[in-house]
């Protein structure tokens, strides 16, 4: 058995293909027309209700019970390439978890909800900046330091 892809319903193939080539910088594997597979193993569905033998009303939009996440190097100058999407949602500002890492959630066009963090590589970067030792950080980020070095070298 292998994991293949998560596939999302979207209203319109080609504006939400367009979103996520655009924002998160997502490269096409397959399009189908109306299924659309990025390399990340996401998946765009247009007609939805039809690829899953539901009723039209059973497709829910903003359901908020799972989020697509990503994680972001430049995680400034992402918020930066956000701010041009003025018919963007935002579920509030950016918050730093209590292990450090800085995100932001909001909708998508077809009301999915997407996480951006910050990459955890660069939060633990940021703090050994700040001058916290790794063993500082492991306790911040409860996180054995195996695990933090790890991280660190992959």
């Amino acid at each position: 058995m292998k994991y293949v892809c998560t596939v999302i319903s979207v209203a319109d193939i080609k504006a939400a293909r367009k979103f996520y080539e655009d924002l998160f910088s997502l490269e096409v594997y397959q399009d189908y027309g109306r299924n659309i597979a990025f390399t990340c193993g996401l998946a765009l569905q247009q007609d939805f209700d039809w690829l899953v033998n539901l009723p039209k009303e059973k497709i829910l939009k903003k359901s908020n019970n799972a989020e697509i996440v990503f994680e972001e190097q430049d995680f400034d100058g992402f918020l930066s390439k956000l701010k041009e999407y003025s018919n963007i949602e935002c579920l509030g500002e950016v918050i730093e978890h209590s292990w450090g890492q800085r995100v932001i959630r909001f909708y998508d066009l077809d009301g999915h909800i997407i996480e951006v963090g910050e990459d955890m590589k660069m939060v633990i970067k940021r703090f050994l900046a700040t001058g916290m030792t790794m063993e500082e950080v492991s306790v911040k980020m409860d996180a054995s330091v195996e695990d933090l070095t790890r991280l660190l070298n992959s």
